[in-house]
């Protein structure tokens, strides 16, 4: 079962952490303020009936009739009050009410045994506790707002900063190495971001150091190879005709291409391979390129186009898509020109999944036979020179009518070479287009 991902920015991450921070911490203020608020007004407004009704009570043991709202042996008297009263003590009491304010009892006891209780409700003061409680949720909402805009250029500036390290560090792996995360962070403050940045450049210096040294091990290598496998072969001439003479030449044969191949590929990592542009008709190119290369191959032409190229470097791609396609595939190979596109499609069992997923890797071929089939350098040296053209080498394979078999094997393997609409300049890097005013 595939699993299920949310992906979010950390500028939203933020934003939401810190409004639900500030809610929390606003909801928890609001009801500490509303309770002690609550409690604080009815403390003070027992007091004042407790002080009312003992006013009262002196007028009523003087002789005077109680004013409106005191009454003596009021039914209505709640009971805890009633019996604190008759026990000779005076209190107050608070009955909740469901529809309205609470109400507010004080009750004394007289000296003629009768017990003396005014009542009133808590309106004054529970309208107050609404406008507090009205104040406390729009300061509350206040909170969350300038929370949230707070976390939104927070986050904003971290997500920009990482976006940056993240842009760098693409450019660093598709063979920029003049790119610097660190410089493309930038900032005056210095945070975890700053420290991540350094470590990828340092990353990043340490692996171009490996890689020069193995590209320039592998270079002097096969440079030092090419004179001894040149004098072999020139030995194998020398031999009496034979069959194992013949096999003799095949190998030294084979060993010489396999150095001048290793010897181009270095040439090509090393980024130093600069393209001789010229002005070539595309399909009649490639038609006259693959008569010469593959005669049995079939050639159609949708739409011709002059592109700027050049057109030693695209014979060597040409040749090795189709030597790849003899070798591994299977005849008809088909190869279509339309505009500036070039497809090369044979009918054999596609290429490799890993090809597929990762791209060329040289000394790996799609073949388990390891017994003169090749040695995996053909697609690498296309996708390095298309490379210097500025060009574009895609594969994909092909299903047959009813899809792929059983054990995921295609009905042919195409080979897409998009040449650039602007040619790379002198120096490899492509001309800065200015857009019509």
């Amino acid at each position: 079962m595939r699993r299920f991902t949310l992906r979010t920015g950390i500028r939203w991450k933020i934003t939401i952490a810190i409004a639900a921070v500030g809610a929390l911490t606003a909801v928890a203020l609001s009801l500490v303020v509303h309770s002690a608020a609550r409690v604080s007004m009815l403390e003070s407004a027992r007091d004042v009936q407790l002080d009312r009704v003992q006013f009262i009570s002196r007028n009523a043991e003087a002789g005077r009739k109680p004013p409106m709202g005191a009454k003596l042996n009021d039914p209505d008297l709640p009971a805890p009050l009633r019996e604190k009263a008759r026990s000779g003590r005076r209190g107050t009491y608070v009955q909740e009410s469901a529809k309205g304010a609470p109400e507010v009892w004080a009750a004394v006891p007289l000296e003629n045994g009768q017990v003396l209780s005014l009542h009133t409700q808590f309106r004054e003061s529970a309208n107050m506790v609404r406008d507090l409680d009205q104040a406390l949720v729009v300061g509350s909402l206040a909170v969350v707002v300038g929370g949230s805009a707070l976390g939104v250029l927070i986050g904003g500036q971290i997500s920009r900063r990482l976006r940056k390290a993240a842009t760098a560090a693409q450019r660093v792996a598709h063979g920029d190495p003049g790119v610097r995360v660190r410089d493309a962070v930038g900032g005056v403050v210095r945070d975890e971001t700053d420290d991540l940045a350094r470590a990828v450049d340092a990353m990043a210096d340490a692996l171009q150091q490996r890689l020069e040294a193995e590209r320039r091990v592998t270079a002097d290598i096969a440079h030092e190879l090419r004179t001894p496998v040149t004098g072999l072969l020139t030995a194998a001439e020398l031999l009496p005709p034979g069959r194992p003479t013949e096999l003799v030449r095949d190998r030294a044969q084979a060993m010489r291409v396999l150095v001048e191949d290793v010897l181009e590929v270095a040439r090509l990592d090393s980024a130093s391979e600069r393209a001789e542009l010229q002005d070539v008709a595309l399909g009649e190119f490639v038609s006259r390129r693959v008569r010469a290369l593959m005669p049995e191959a079939s050639v159609r032409v949708v739409a011709d186009e002059i592109v700027s190229t050049d057109p030693r470097r695209l014979e060597r791609i040409l040749g090795n898509l189709l030597a790849n396609a003899a070798r591994y595939g299977r005849p008809p190979v088909q190869v279509d020109v339309e505009g500036r596109v070039v497809r090369i499609r044979d009918h054999g069992p596609g290429f490799p999944e890993a090809l597929l997923r990762e791209g060329p890797s040289r000394f790996r071929t799609g073949s388990t036979d390891r017994a003169g089939v090749g040695h995996g350098l053909g697609l690498t040296i296309a996708e390095g020179q298309a490379r210097v053209l500025g060009a574009r080498l895609t594969f994909r394979n092909v299903a047959a009518p009813g899809g792929f078999d059983r054990e995921g094997r295609a009905a042919g393997a195409v080979a897409v070479l998009w040449l650039p609409e602007h040619a790379p300049t002198a120096t490899g890097s492509f001309p800065v287009i200015k857009p019509p005013q």
